[in-house]
């Protein structure tokens, strides 16, 4: 894997987390900067299963940040805006980094506008495969705030151990669908979230 790659995905994990971090605090919940996690240090986000992936499949994730919803006023609403946070500050960072990248190409190094491209184009990565609904990733608790109470129970049960499903469904994808049938669920759906994101934000007037 390229270096100007992984230091992309350095910067946009850890601002993805540090955000999480960031917005629990900010409604209540302490526990995310009590464990070191309100911190702009990539080693604090770093995670063993994620780092691995990312040289597996190139595809990974930081250590997910510790949530305790008792601390919410509402803690369905506010577990899916601290969930919401991570995506949303990726997303945030491609719309910045697109300014340049549209506007000032003939201004900028070369090099220098290359790595803006890479961190632009892993952010919105990024934000694309946290659109699967699979434990850690965040769509899966950012649902949550749809579930009946009723089902809560169920929803629960599925975030303790939808880790599993979660690195079966990778696996299955990366060496069963894409070496028998040359087709990824995963890179199709990623990719038609950054063709199109990436297109509105570069393309668009």
């Amino acid at each position: 894997m390229d270096f100007t790659v992984i230091i992309a995905l350095v910067i946009a994990v850890t601002i993805h987390e540090f955000s999480h971090a960031w917005a629990a605090n900010k409604l209540g919940d302490p526990t995310a900067k009590l464990a070191g996690r309100l911190t702009l240090n990539p080693f604090a986000h770093l995670d063993i299963l994620g780092t691995l992936m990312l040289f597996l499949i190139h595809i990974g994730w930081g250590k997910p940040v510790p949530v305790n919803p008792q601390y919410f006023r509402t803690p369905k609403r506010d577990s899916a805006i601290t969930a919401l946070a991570g995506p949303f500050s990726n997303l945030l960072m491609a719309i910045i980094l697109a300014i340049p990248l549209k506007y000032f190409e003939h201004f900028l190094p070369p090099v220098f506008y290359n790595v803006i491209g890479v961190i632009f184009d892993v952010s919105i990565l990024l934000f694309a495969f946290n659109m699967l609904p699979f434990p850690p990733l965040d769509w899966s608790k950012i649902i949550g705030i749809f579930v009946p109470n009723r089902f809560h129970h169920f929803y629960l049960r599925y975030l303790e151990y939808g880790m599993r499903y979660f690195v079966f469904f990778l696996l299955f994808d990366q060496f069963i669908l894409v070496r028998l049938l040359g087709f990824s669920f995963l890179q199709t759906f990623m990719g038609t979230i950054f063709v199109f994101l990436k297109t509105i934000l570069l393309l668009g007037t």
